[in-house]
């Protein structure tokens, strides 16, 4: 959930129409048309940008559960602890004016346990990324051809080459995300985005400079943001909210299923325009956004066994498919841990006695009128290192000041518990019990 930054150069947004405008140009005058999944083409001409009817079908993206950050870590023998021992002299979590408006850094770490990754294609001809859907921003940035060759972890990563793509258009506005440990920065750019065979004229960065640690061990490239159009960047208009434009979806949702076997595939899924009934069982209960803009709601209450400790007068929890942990305020998870006899890490994770783990208390979220339990099961993640059993505990302390925080982040282990979807069209979350 990186903070927002705001433009460093004006730029006027095209609106929807215009950009398709531009993009039927240029396929027009080009001699090879894009070749879009599912979609006719006549010609140089792109006919798959007439307008389509509604579709019957939800539109799927497969995801691939990849190693971790973390684990990329284990297997090339560097330790979690050594990582922040490198970052920790970067390390500026105080507030910074940009135009004006405090921005708050969050740390790199969101996606230092990022595992589930889907493709999508830029430019034409296509050129293939694996990113991370993140509900919790609302910008689309991969790393650039124009990369300088002093960020290594570019170069480990598939790179955006606009001068290979005929319908790429120029932009070059300055963009950055501000993290804890440094900023992902670069330019933006427009072209053609291809998410699950939707094509769209996107807005996105094209990242120049990226922190190597961690983002030279990641398995993905870049981030999409699934968050509202107030939590984009530069005001620009996010991938799924021009996939609505269009009017190609039954419905203006996303759905999310991660797997909960390591062994299963494909590893998750996103779906655009509905929900699958293969993933989840039941009835979805619906909690209504705490107000249109981000994906966030107010939780009543956070329990540990049959005890209610947290949250007793409501508290502000987003649902984050970009983070992996659940996080909290630092006072609330440390007593959590203290309750279910954890032990801290140097680089400020937990850990139990793996004796112990099915003896350990259920957590229960309430959320709206229902409580969604994690069992030991949920919450405990069993790794093996140096031939010893490690069982470490998937919550992690998050401080934010205001108006960021206080707050919660229920991510993938709570969402591949519960069948997720987010319906845009009525600014509400559904859970059903995953299968």
């Amino acid at each position: 959930m990186p903070i927002k930054a705001r433009k460093t150069a004006s730029s006027k947004m095209k609106s929807d129409q215009d950009l398709l405008l531009v993009w039927e140009t240029l396929c027009q005058a080009s001699t090879q048309p894009p070749k879009i999944k599912g979609q006719r083409t006549h010609g140089a001409a792109c006919s798959h940008i007439e307008a389509k009817s509604v579709s019957t079908k939800p539109e799927r993206i497969t995801l691939k559960k990849m190693p971790s950050i973390r684990e990329a870590l284990k297997d090339t023998g560097v330790t979690p602890a050594e990582v922040f021992t490198v970052l920790a002299p970067k390390m500026d979590a105080s507030p910074s004016l940009h135009n004006g408006k405090a921005q708050f850094p969050t740390p790199l770490t969101n996606y230092l346990d990022s595992q589930y990754f889907g493709e999508i294609s830029i430019g034409t001809p296509a050129q293939l990324f694996n990113v991370v859907f993140d509900t919790g921003s609302a910008n689309l940035w991969v790393p650039s051809q124009s990369c300088s060759p002093l960020y290594t972890a570019c170069f480990t990563h598939n790179r955006y080459d606009s001068s290979k793509s005929h319908t790429h258009i120029q932009n070059g506005t300055g963009f950055f995300i501000q993290y804890a440990s440094g900023n992902v920065r670069g330019f933006l750019s427009e072209d053609v985005v291809v998410v699950s065979g939707i094509p769209v004229v996107q807005v996105f960065a094209e990242a120049t400079a990226l922190p190597a640690i961690p983002f030279i061990f990641a398995k993905f490239d870049g981030v999409l943001g699934m968050g509202y159009p107030e939590a984009a960047i530069d005001g620009i208009t996010p991938v799924f909210d021009r996939i609505m434009s269009q009017g190609v979806l039954k419905e203006d949702i996303f759905s999310v299923y991660y797997s909960r076997d390591p062994g299963h595939i494909p590893g998750g899924e996103l779906l655009l325009g509905g929900t699958d009934p293969n993933y989840y069982t039941g009835s979805f209960h619906y909690v209504n956004t705490k107000g249109k803009g981000k994906w966030e709601v107010i939780m009543k209450g956070v329990s540990v066994g049959e005890e209610t400790l947290f949250c007793t007068e409501g508290c502000n929890t987003m649902i984050d498919t970009g983070s992996s942990y659940i996080t909290g305020p630092a006072s609330s998870v440390s007593l959590l841990m203290k309750t279910i006899g954890a032990v801290e890490l140097a680089e400020g994770g937990y850990t139990v006695n793996c004796d112990l783990v099915m003896s350990l208390p259920s957590v229960t979220f309430h959320l709206g009128d229902q409580e969604y339990p994690l069992t030991q099961e949920d919450y405990i993640l069993w790794q093996s290192q140096f031939g010893v059993n490690i069982c470490t505990v998937t919550f992690r302390e998050l401080d934010l000041p205001p108006p960021a925080g206080p707050v919660w982040i229920l991510g993938t282990k709570f969402i591949a518990r519960y069948y997720t979807m987010f319906d845009r069209a009525n600014n509400r979350i559904g859970f059903a019990q995953a299968l």
